[in-house]
């Protein structure tokens, strides 16, 4: 099932939080809405479930209007970020609330749930209330009571949250092989990157109620629109551009960088590069090499963080593989090579 959002606004608390939105996810698509604390992802999600009215604009569900439908009326699974079990309720119970709503047959609910249950691999766990299980049990409860009742759309605010690194990854995994397995058009809510690279076909990354941009997950690391995009997923160094510069060489107090071939974009931009596309080189010569004084170094077990000091004021992040083994210090001076593909101009 298709979802489109067409020119939408909506108001919270007195504010307006989305302001003429719009938005098409395909039918069957993984789509991450992602973004920092208060941008309005999750006003967004809420509104496309039914929870949220929509002051003006259209959410079309296929051919189907459902702006004014309400939300048990849309045909839509909910995964919360709190769980939301019954706690006086078995594992069985609690997944089969919705197919008791929608009055199923007990041998439908029996069989449906017990697939359920295994598919999430809780077939041991029907017996038990939610007290009894992990953290990461009662979010796969939780999964499988949204998917047990078939809907065409499925919806997932900040799932993983509350759990721990590794078994995030662990149930990011299950949720896409589930969703892979079942075709249903799943919005997934998020404002960790790493997440809504591993699990997206497509991302919406949200800022103070905009789309910055929409795009794949490749597309979005590798060719950000933006400065606050690059920053955001995945980290980026973001250099303001030298005032009248023009063509692809740009002077800067530590030396004259050249970038990679871009399109006008007027008075506003700034180089953004990666942090591991900066190398350190053992000497100042060639094109693109600085030379800048070590502020800190830090091992973070597959990288090596440094924080460099170039002349002007200007500090750079730089990432190197961890198996790469220096004997770099703060207040060493040394050297770095900025590729210019990888330094690429785009707005702010």
């Amino acid at each position: 099932m298709s979802i489109t959002v067409e020119n939408l606004t909506v108001e919270y608390g007195g504010n307006v939080v989305l302001d003429g939105l719009s938005l098409t996810i395909d039918n069957g698509q993984f789509f991450t809405l992602l973004g920092p604390s208060g941008c309005g992802k999750t006003t967004l999600l809420r509104t496309i479930a039914g929870f949220l009215p929509a002051v003006k604009g259209q959410i079309r569900f296929g051919g189907r209007d459902v702006t004014r439908v309400p939300a048990y009326q849309r045909d839509i699974g909910m995964v919360f970020q709190d769980y939301a079990l019954f706690p006086n309720r078995t594992v069985f119970e609690n997944v089969a609330y919705g197919l008791r709503a929608r009055k199923v047959s007990e041998s439908d609910i029996k069989a449906r749930v017990g697939d359920a249950l295994e598919r999430v691999g809780l077939t041991s766990f029907f017996a038990r209330l939610p007290a009894a299980l992990s953290g990461g049990q009662r979010q796969r409860v939780a999964l499988a009571r949204a998917l047990v009742i078939k809907p065409q759309v499925l919806l997932m605010d900040e799932p993983l949250s509350n759990l721990d690194a590794k078994l995030r990854v662990q149930i990011r995994e299950t949720i896409r092989a589930l969703q892979q397995e079942s075709g249903i058009t799943t919005v997934f809510v998020t404002h960790d990157q790493e997440e809504a690279l591993a699990l997206s076909d497509r991302i919406g990354v949200m800022d103070r109620g905009r789309l910055r941009q929409v795009g794949i997950p490749e597309q979005i690391y590798r060719e950000p629109a933006s400065g606050y995009v690059a920053d955001f997923v995945g980290g980026a160094n973001l250099l303001p551009v030298p005032d009248h510069a023009t063509g692809d060489k740009l002077g800067f107090p530590f030396g004259n960088l050249m970038i990679a071939p871009h399109s006008p974009i007027g008075a506003a931009a700034v180089i953004a590069v990666r942090p591991e596309d900066i190398v350190l080189v053992p000497a100042v010569q060639g094109e693109n090499v600085f030379e800048g004084t070590l502020l800190a170094r830090s091992f973070l077990g597959d990288k090596t963080a440094y924080r460099l000091a170039l002349k002007g004021g200007i500090t750079l992040l730089i990432h190197r593989r961890g198996d790469e083994s220096d004997n770099l210090k703060p207040g060493d001076v040394c050297s770095i090579h900025i590729p210019r593909s990888s330094a690429r101009m785009i707005e702010p």
